[in-house]
């Protein structure tokens, strides 16, 4: 790695202040476990990485709101996720999620907001949080605002972010009725990145599904919710046919691209199963 200045902030004010969205040479740091590997392999030559670490407890903690919302620090390490009866409580499907996420040394140093800033579509959480219907809160210095999860991602590798915003926290509607799985599909052991993952939250009254977020990642340019596979689900009944109509139109309106975990064809067929066995599990409220 070249040479390079560690500023270490110890507001939120200060560290905006000194990221120069100009610079692409200037650039934000919080676990560091992505962009660590990037400068090691030459791909990013920063001259300058401001710290995240020091802006304080605020940023790391999580914590149930009176209306039975979730609020997560962006600071906050995935382990914490892990672990955290709050989110067991609230969300147990980010739990499962993150058992299966890499390894406990990357979940003890990534966090919530380096996860989602860095927009890779193989990363497990956002495809989960955007069918939780989860928002962030983004500061800049022309102060703060809120934006789904699903607005943030916008490309490969690319978000809605301006070059001087920084994710501060994450907040998690109550789920109600609603009941959410995660399926991901790898082409090695199951804490590899994912060759697909698929994300379903539903709620249905009686037989008839009430409402739904289906989300597809790593198979695709970026997460994003399949709409057309939501109405093809709302309003219908859990059978077979609807089932195949879900996938059917979950592999029309994916934007699917190969990489070393399989090529496009191979990952589109993944999609039509898959897609169909989420809405499946989710539908008997069976945890994956």
């Amino acid at each position: 790695m070249t040479p390079f200045e560690l500023a270490e902030p110890a507001s939120l004010k200060e560290a905006i202040a000194l990221i120069d969205p100009d610079d692409p040479e200037v650039r934000p740091i919080a676990g560091g476990t992505a962009l660590m590997l990037m400068m090691k392999a030459g791909v990013f030559r920063p001259r300058r990485l401001v710290s995240l670490r020091k802006l304080g407890h605020e940023y790391t903690r999580i914590a149930a709101t009176t209306d039975g919302a979730l609020t997560i620090g962006a600071m906050t390490p995935l382990s914490a996720l892990e672990h955290s009866s709050e989110v067991a409580r609230h969300a147990p499907v980010i739990v499962r999620t993150m058992r299966r996420l890499a390894n406990v040394r990357v979940r003890n140093v990534a966090t919530v907001g380096g996860a989602l800033a860095h927009a890779d579509p193989h990363m497990d959480l956002p495809p989960v949080l955007i069918a939780l219907g989860a928002t962030i809160s983004v500061a800049g210095p022309g102060g703060e605002r809120t934006m789904p999860v699903e607005d943030l991602l916008t490309g490969y590798y690319e978000t809605s972010l301006a070059g001087n915003e920084l994710i501060t926290q994450v907040r998690i509607p109550s789920g109600g009725s609603m009941r959410t799985v995660y399926f991901k599909v790898t082409a090695g052991s199951a804490d590899d990145w994912p060759a697909l993952g698929v994300a379903v939250a539903l709620a249905t009254e009686g037989p008839v599904v009430k409402s739904v977020r289906v989300v597809v990642s790593a198979a695709t340019t970026k997460t994003m919710r399949l709409k057309s596979a939501e109405r093809a689900l709302v309003g219908g009944r859990a059978d077979a046919k609807t089932f195949d109509n879900v996938a059917e139109a979950a592999v029309a309106e994916a934007d699917i691209l190969s990489d070393l975990r399989g090529s496009a064809s191979y990952k589109r067929e993944l999609l039509r199963i898959y897609a169909g066995r989420a809405v499946r599990a989710a539908l008997q409220g069976a945890p994956h």
